[in-house]
């Protein structure tokens, strides 16, 4: 590898074959970064490949597979990527999806929580003495603006009657969890971590997984020329992934380009500490050890 790769600017985006992952992975292209782009399926990974290669020019650009609810799947794609990035200065967490019905990943978790925080948070360990290796380096977690609190006495949904926006809002207030408590046990590491809410846009959230039932579509097909594109949603993912003078702020939840409130159990930092220990136990993760 030339000195000039090593030292290139390099990028990881999850979600990136459609909708706002393929969005950010197609702005960070053009901007001549070396971006790999972790997918579920592998044949849309590939066309959203040659659709970013051709839209920029750019060929640096890298494909890996996984589903994020699978942490087998998970943990063979951090292999690759290390195997293939020697450097990694910019992690972006933004698969997500929802799910119509209650169904388990293969490790026996509900698969909003496992897909939509168990995913990432296993996935940002596994990378983390990567990211720490090429500081400066920014993680950005995705999330969604919902006014909720996990039950942490049935995070697997087993008691409950199973409500599709409940749990796709709960396991996605995992991220904000996830990133106060990182920001914390990575204070000094020159690795920053933040989360966003993109705003709302035309998106597949859950269209290959059930979630976008016809009322949905409908609504999207009346009303989608009132609804901003994932490329103009993109634009507040990447003032985190850009922006100098955020080069030492962590810790933060942005909306459009500046902080917003969080839910009130996302802001205790005893709940968020809680839910970082349970995530290790289900996850068995590595990772920056305890305070």
């Amino acid at each position: 590898m030339s000195s000039s790769a090593q030292h290139q600017t390099t990028a990881l985006v999850t979600g990136a074959n459609s909708g706002l992952g393929k969005a950010i992975a197609t702005a960070l292209a053009a901007q001549g970064l070396r971006v790999g782009l972790l997918v579920r399926d592998r044949a849309r990974g590939e066309t959203a490949l040659q659709d970013i290669r051709a839209a920029t020019g750019n060929d640096n650009l890298h494909l890996f597979v996984a589903d994020l609810a699978d942490q087998d799947a998970i943990r063979a794609a951090a292999q690759a990527i290390l195997a293939r990035f020697d450097r990694l200065h910019l992690l972006i967490n933004n698969a997500g999806t929802a799910f119509a019905e209650r169904r388990l990943s293969p490790q026996g978790i509900e698969c909003a929580l496992a897909t939509n925080h168990l995913g990432p948070f296993l996935l940002t360990n596994l990378l983390l003495e990567r990211l720490k290796e090429s500081a400066p380096a920014r993680i950005i977690n995705v999330g969604t603006r919902i006014n909720t609190a996990l039950d942490f006495d049935d995070l697997n949904w087993q008691r409950r009657p199973y409500r599709m926006m409940q749990a796709y809002g709960q396991s996605k207030l995992g991220n904000l969890h996830f990133t106060f408590e990182l920001a914390r046990r990575l204070q000094g590491s020159g690795v920053t971590v933040n989360c966003v809410f993109p705003g709302v846009f035309k998106s597949n959230l859950g269209g290959t997984d059930g979630a976008q039932g016809v009322w949905l579509k409908l609504f999207a097909d009346w009303f989608g020329w009132a609804i901003p594109s994932a490329a103009g949603a993109a634009r507040r993912v990447l003032y985190l992934a850009n922006a100098p003078e955020l080069g030492n702020v962590t810790g933060q939840y942005f909306g459009d380009r500046k902080p917003i409130p969080a839910p009130a159990q996302a802001r205790d930092v005893e709940a968020n500490r809680r839910l970082w220990q349970i995530s290790e136990a289900l996850t068995a993760a590595p990772g920056p050890t305890g305070r």
